[in-house]
């Protein structure tokens, strides 16, 4: 059966009765047969958005709050539907998707908290007689393009904010994960959402890019959030420039873990290998760089190659931590990656070896930065760990990177691993913690090639509104002519 799109609280099949099928990428069964939209099936999308705006808008936010959180309680029901489909479509392993499905329900509901936090200011005017103040107000349709590594999450992002706002969402899903994109839609309609306020299009993989320019030039289309890679970020903000539309954009990463000499190193350890090898490495904040102080590097590096060679890998249906990579291609590019570093002098301390989509937990040692695995992200389980000297050596590699996601440093003297966060380049940095971490209430987001702009607690809100300047003034004021 074909799962169609949902446009305006209904179920279409796309122009032509166009499918695409997603393969298990660890089985190679078919996980789901989705239709394949086309322009003008996009463009229905945007039609049923921009109709549904007037009457959402107007929606009280004490009732945009009881929808939202009761679309938080339809998600949680479906916890189970989640794992099951997460797992045939992207290959993670069944605790991940389920904490997916844990945060996404956290997200809708700091939506649900934010509905009445759209608040302006009065502002004093040099008129007479004059009452001045700034209101926010929905944006109108937003364009909302999520990613499979993180699915639920990303997908439920990717929507809940621009809802709480008062806008109308087309959720373009990943070619990854169709369905559980488009069961996010499910929930919100569910827990109360009118039709047309949410619509979920599906596309086949070859027309993503006719696509998404359609979308984005409608000029019903008012926003863009995507989060995804920074080669396609740099394209979907162009697009959006090009069209004079706010862009909200979430990218790539190549996060750095640092260890400085006086660190706790077993705490370090355990930060890296769950910040490298959580979903087998293919998060935006996966810890990619693990840059560690050469007099306690050897320590480190013998510790966590043992951590990580402990690491199962296989099917992700049975007890093991790395499941299938999502990706075509992903394990040949492991193994170029490995190749490369290992003809160039680095030592390979764990892994190393695949079968198929499922890789082992792989740690490569004294990288430099004549290796691809130096710049490049791998967003795999293949990491590096980086020997320097000194706090000043280790900020200057951190930095070294068009990317500034998220990072660490470990210390045993907080206010030296301050002075060390505030020099690093990027949007988040957590110290004695690791570099993957989520909250649906924190400022999300990076700088430099890692995107621009903030999900996730107020700061979303400048994101999802229009302010605008509104007085009441004397009608009977003296003009001068």
């Amino acid at each position: 059966m074909v799962l169609q799109l949902r446009i305006g609280g209904e179920d279409r099949s796309a122009g032509g009765n166009a499918s695409f099928k997603r393969h298990d990428p660890v089985t190679g069964a078919v996980a789901t047969e989705t239709a394949a939209a086309s322009i003008e099936d996009a463009l229905a999308a945007v039609a049923a958005a921009e109709a549904a705006f007037p009457g959402w808008a107007a929606t009280a936010p004490t009732e945009r709050r009881r929808i939202l959180n009761a679309a938080a309680d339809a998600m949680a029901r479906r916890a189970d539907e989640f794992v099951e489909v997460g797992i045939a479509e992207t290959g993670a392993t069944g605790p991940w998707i389920g904490f997916n499905v844990h945060l996404a329900t956290n997200i809708l509901r700091e939506a649900a908290s934010m509905v009445t936090r759209m608040v302006g200011e009065t502002i004093p005017s040099d008129k007479p007689g004059t009452l001045a103040m700034s209101v926010r107000r929905p944006r109108g349709v937003c364009l909302g393009i999520a990613p499979w590594n993180a699915p639920v999450i990303l997908g439920t992002r990717a929507v809940a904010m621009p809802l709480a706002m008062g806008n109308t969402v087309v959720l373009k899903s990943s070619e990854l994960c169709p369905r559980l994109h488009r069961m996010i839609g499910e929930c919100l309609e569910e827990g109360g959402v009118p039709p047309g306020a949410i619509n979920v299009i599906s596309n086949a993989p070859e027309d993503a890019a006719k696509l998404v320019e359609a979308l984005i030039k409608a000029p019903e289309v008012r926003h863009v959030n995507f989060t995804g890679s920074t080669s396609v970020g740099r394209i979907i903000g162009r697009l959006a420039g090009e069209n004079l539309k706010p862009a909200l954009l979430e990218l790539g990463g190549k996060a750095p873990l640092i260890v400085l000499d006086d660190a706790d190193i077993d705490a370090a350890v355990n930060a890296a290998i769950f910040g490298c090898y959580m979903n087998m490495g293919q998060i935006c904040m996966s810890t990619e760089r693990v840059i560690v102080d050469e007099a306690v590097a050897d320590e480190f590096a013998e510790k966590l190659a043992a951590r990580a060679a402990a690491l199962p890998a296989g099917n992700p249906r049975e007890q093991v931590v790395l499941g299938g990579l999502a990706m075509a291609g992903a394990g040949e590019r492991m193994d170029a990656i490995i190749a490369d570093a290992l003809d160039k002098g680095a030592v390979l301390r764990a892994g190393g070896t695949r079968n198929g989509a499922v890789h082992s937990a792989t740690l490569i040692d004294k990288v430099t930065p004549a290796m691809k695995i130096y710049a490049e992200e791998s967003f795999g389980p293949v990491k590096g760990i980086i020997r320097v000297k000194g706090d000043d050596e280790a900020v200057r590699i951190a930095n070294d990177t068009e990317y500034g996601l998220s990072s660490a440093v470990f210390s045993g003297n907080i206010n030296r691993a301050m002075t060390v966060a505030n020099c690093l380049e990027t949007g988040i940095c957590h110290i004695n913690g690791p570099t993957v971490a989520d909250e649906a209430q924190m400022p999300f987001g990076g700088v430099k090639g890692s995107g621009h702009g903030r999900f996730g607690g107020s700061a979303v809100i400048d994101e999802f509104t229009e302010l605008r300047w509104i007085t009441i003034e004397d009608p009977h004021q003296h003009y001068p002519f």
